[in-house]
């Protein structure tokens, strides 16, 4: 279902769109360059490359299939294509993909949208995610790496060959906790280097942390001098299995943003690509950002129709799925009591009713909280396939975080909701 307002995720319910570089080529459009997970398929990617575009953030245009394993001169048999990225450089935009097997490769096209052509493996870069950045003398610099290092290298003019002796290793896990996932932007003068970030959600026997938030480092040289600077944002909690994340900075319209990617289906796949707005400090630092149900925009209105994919956090067993029986592609599914689907922000105008499509085979109570505190609640019957539920709410003014908290005495219950909106 295309949505009329700011929303996440981005794309169209069906498409799973993770690890994504956006660039901003100059046309006023936004494009997005990422890997094509499957729909409730455990495996990362697939072996296509797609691009989406808009001019308004809320609209995206789907400019299909523009390289696929397939194009490959090399690399037909690898099984699939990992994280990509694309730079544009007199007249060429370049495509770097990359295999299972670390190794990478490059196409070309004269269209920011391809098709794609491949010119073959990139020689000496060995090592997922590459991600490719040209500095304001024209030098270009590619970037790669996974689990212990960073990699850099810088591009020759022909965009398809490194220079062998300008590997360095300027990244690594004991300084700056990276996992993967590099990408790189200069701003106000400073080098950004965004990656997978481990930080956080350590396991409690093997110490390890788990790569799901994006953190950066900062310096004053595109290749080395990277200081650790934080987290920009976090998907943990956007699903019960939710395990790396990987993403990119960009500017468009003069607001920066972070893209980041969101599991769903209880897997660590099928992700969706989210964006946030992001905002820089003074002294550089960028404000970590929270998960947001509204995107690029500060809010949806209550009174829209909100599919319940658009939970940006979610606590409990629910996760965010397929149903058949659902007019929606994806719902919250398999809820069990006491667990929460949240969305932020809301925009509500004097609405004094709350609307929830369900589809339960047992009573079931849906309390409401705003900002955490509880507000109200309803009582929904068992019924064949999914019936609204409505009760009425005192009236509710201003941008708001809204929680939905399920409870139900029946262990065996079949709960999903598909749908929510307030009038």
């Amino acid at each position: 279902m295309s949505l009329d307002y700011p929303h996440n995720p981005l794309l169209e319910s069906h498409l799973f769109i993770p690890d994504v570089e956006a660039h901003a080529w100059g046309d006023g459009r936004l494009y997005l360059y990422g890997s094509f997970d499957l729909q409730g398929v455990q495996t990362y990617c697939s072996d296509v490359h797609r691009v989406y575009s808009s001019e308004d953030l809320i609209h995206w245009t789907d400019h299909g299939v523009v390289f696929s394993l397939a194009d490959s001169t090399w690399a037909k048999d690898c099984g699939a294509l990992y994280a990509p990225d694309c730079a544009y450089r007199d007249g060429w935009y370049y495509l770097y993909y990359c295999v299972p097997d670390g190794r990478c490769g490059v196409a070309k096209s004269q269209s920011p949208t391809g098709p794609f052509t491949d010119v073959g493996q990139l020689q000496g870069v060995w090592g997922i995610d590459p991600t490719v950045f040209i500095d304001d003398d024209g030098q270009a610099y590619i970037y790669w790496g996974q689990l212990t290092w960073g990699k850099i290298a810088k591009l020759k003019d022909n965009m398809v060959e490194i220079e062998p002796d300008s590997v360095v290793a300027s990244l690594t896990i004991e300084e700056h906790e990276f996992h993967e996932g590099s990408s790189v932007k200069k701003i106000n003068g400073k080098y950004y280097f965004l990656f997978a970030d481990t930080h956080r959600h350590r396991d409690p026997i093997s110490g390890e942390g788990r790569p799901t938030s994006l953190g950066y480092a900062v310096s004053d040289h595109p290749m080395h001098g990277f200081k650790y600077g934080g987290i920009v944002i976090d998907n943990f909690g956007c699903d019960p299995a939710s395990w790396n994340n990987h993403g990119s900075m960009e500017c468009f319209d003069g607001q920066w943003y972070v893209f980041y990617h969101r599991s769903t289906h209880g897997t660590v796949n099928s992700r969706h690509v989210c964006m946030e707005p992001i905002y820089f400090n003074e002294d550089g630092s960028i404000s970590e950002v929270k998960q947001t149900s509204s995107g690029a925009g500060s809010s949806i209105p209550a009174s829209a129709h909100i599919p319940a994919n658009l939970a940006c956090e979610l606590s409990g067993h629910v996760r965010i799925a397929g149903d058949e029986a659902s007019s929606e592609n994806l719902v919250l599914s398999e809820i069990q009591n006491g667990d929460t689907a949240l969305f932020r922000y809301l925009e509500f105008c004097g609405e004094t009713n709350m609307r929830l499509s369900v589809n339960t085979t047992a009573p079931l109570r849906v309390e409401l909280y705003i900002d955490g505190c509880y507000y109200a609640e309803t009582a929904v019957a068992p019924a064949e396939g999914y019936a609204e539920t409505t009760a009425a709410i005192p009236a509710l003014y201003g941008c708001h975080t809204v929680t939905w908290r399920f409870y139900c005495n029946d262990a065996a219950a079949r709960i999903n909701a598909e749908a929510l909106e307030f009038h």
